[in-house]
């Protein structure tokens, strides 16, 4: 651009400027500028109406979007909420469910846990069985057997006989054979030094020599002309065949097979050996001597029976018996003051196996174990208190967290010293025994009273079942304490029971029903001829010399005899 032209647009541009500033200085300018902004605040003040409502509306609408979203905020954690407490509820039941399972394993478990406390209970009640706690007899115990105790004070004397005690020597016997020693050489050779005292010294050797003596006797044969018959003397009694055995080798055999239960086999070579082989009996003979010493003793049967049913007491039991690989029993009858006893042959026990048997009449009192069948005979009853004894000792033992039954244990010890200490003479207190029996009254209810606190389980009753039948059966266990005529043990005829069970172990097995009524009926009358002044085998003997006794046959019999 030249000079000219930009003077030319400077005094346009100044131009303007005066223009403007004339414009100012009038006031056009500033009413044009106040117009204008005039129109300008109004339009924006319309914009700021507009901006405004789009503001409240805008406000309005986030408003509302924000409680829309917060509700449903509210909702989804409601819903949340809601499974999570169906979530809970669903543990809630299971964790109960398993509360349940195991409160059910848990009674389970104590139920078996109890049921295997009662069986190690009864097994460890079994194992401990022995003759303190139970009716086994110490016999029986098997190995490892319980040591018997000695209630005897141990001293620092020495075994075998004391200074001052008179001692025990073999009796001399009269010499069969006498023999005078010669004087010893250094006595005859120095008579100045030795004389003779008058006296002299002897000592005996006692031997035993077994000699058998054979008495034969002969008769004359004779034939008849007319009916060919032989005919001949009539032997003595017991020659019945060619070679017969006197009384003495049968009472010698009976009394080593049913005395000293001897097998036969044992005892025909025993014979046989003692005699030089001479004496060969047979074994069958040996059995057969049982049947014919009981046919020889009907008067002592009948002694027996009389002695039974005249006495005020006597004691009873049962015991098993082998017959042929059957099961029989033996009922034992003994009087302790007639020293009298009874084994009596029976297919059954209880009330069939004491039907027609003495028992059955009998009107006096009975000794016995708890067997409830007895208690329908005789008109007095006392039970074994050594039993009742034994059983309160397997009590203790078994029952430990109870009192009753070692208070009781120890009532009956004290009970049975107290009777035992009485001499023969020496009559009951009365005092004494009403103490008794107000202290056995006071045990008992203790006992019921622990029972139903401590109920028994059925693997253990046996204390428990002492309990409840000594209260029910309390005259019969302690009649002993007003009768003194009434032992209070079964002892005898549990001794005797023992008797035949060691005559059982020998024989095993018996072979016949006859074989075994006729060993019973030996047993009674060997016990019993036992207590009577004599030698035992030479009343034995005696009885074997008798005739043998037969019964009388029916005419039917003797007829069906008679034809074959």
């Amino acid at each position: 651009m030249n000079q000219s032209e930009l003077i030319w647009q400077m005094k346009f541009e100044i131009h303007n400027l005066k223009a403007e500033v004339a414009s100012y200085k009038n006031g056009n300018a500033m009413n044009r500028l106040r117009s204008n902004y005039n129109g300008i605040i109004i339009k924006l003040r319309t914009r700021i109406r507009e901006l405004e409502h789009d503001v409240a509306k805008a406000l309005n609408e986030t408003v509302s979007s924000r409680k829309e979203k917060e509700l449903a905020d509210r909702d989804r954690k409601i819903a949340a909420l809601e499974k999570r407490i169906l979530e809970v509820e669903r543990q809630r039941d299971a964790a109960l469910d398993k509360v349940r399972d195991k409160q059910a394993e848990i009674y389970r478990i104590g139920t078996e846990l109890e049921e295997e406390k009662g069986k190690n209970q009864k097994l460890t009640a079994q194992v401990n069985k022995d003759f303190e706690n139970s009716s086994i007899p110490s016999s029986m115990q098997g190995p490892g057997r319980k040591k018997i105790p000695n209630t005897r004070e141990k001293t620092d004397k020495k075994r075998g006989g004391q200074p001052g005690h008179e001692g025990h020597f073999i009796k001399k016997l009269d010499p069969t054979e006498s023999h005078m020693i010669p004087d010893p050489e250094e006595v005859t050779s120095n008579p100045e030094r030795y004389y003779f005292t008058g006296k002299t010294v002897s000592r005996q050797k006692i031997g035993l020599k077994v000699e058998m003596s054979v008495v034969e006797y002969t008769a004359k044969i004779f034939r008849d002309r007319e009916t060919g018959g032989r005919v001949h003397a009539a032997f003595p009694d017991g020659y019945v065949t060619t070679v017969n055995y006197d009384s003495s080798v049968k009472a010698f055999a009976f009394l080593l097979t049913n005395e000293c239960n001897v097998s036969g086999a044992k005892i025909k070579r025993f014979i046989s050996e003692l005699t030089g082989e001479c004496i060969n009996i047979s074994e069958a003979t040996i059995n057969g001597l049982s049947e014919e010493f009981s046919s020889k003793t009907e008067d002592e049967k009948k002694d027996i029976l009389a002695k039974i049913m005249t006495s005020p007491v006597d004691n009873v039991d049962f015991t098993n018996a082998n017959v042929d690989g059957s099961a029989k029993h033996v009922l034992i009858i003994a009087t302790p003051s007639k020293n009298a006893a009874m084994f009596i042959a029976r297919e059954n026990k209880g009330h069939k196996g004491i039907i027609g048997t003495p028992l059955e009449k009998y009107l006096g009192t009975i000794v016995h174990d708890h067997a409830t069948e007895f208690y329908k005979y005789a008109l007095g009853h006392q039970e074994c208190m050594h039993h009742n004894c034994r059983y309160a000792i397997g009590s203790k033992e078994n029952e430990a967290e109870l009192q009753w039954n070692k208070l009781m244990h120890k009532l009956i010890q004290e009970m049975l010293h107290y009777r035992n200490s009485l001499g023969d003479d020496e009559p009951l207190d009365e005092k004494i025994v009403a103490d008794f029996e107000k202290r056995y009254d006071e045990i008992l209810e203790l006992g019921e009273q622990e029972y139903f606190d401590n109920p028994p389980t059925e693997y253990y009753r046996e204390g428990y079942n002492l309990c409840k039948r000594l209260k029910e059966y309390k005259e019969s266990e302690l009649l002993f304490l007003h009768d003194k005529r009434v032992p209070s043990n079964n002892s005898l005829a549990e001794r005797l029971a023992r008797v035949f069970k060691r005559k059982q172990k020998q024989m095993m097995v018996f072979r016949s029903r006859n074989n075994f009524e006729y060993t019973c009926d030996s047993l009674g009358i060997l016990y019993t001829i036992k207590f009577e002044d004599t030698n035992l085998y030479n009343r034995v003997s005696d009885i074997f010399s008798r005739k043998r006794y037969r019964k009388k046959r029916k005419k039917e019999d003797v007829e069906k005899a008679d034809a074959s």
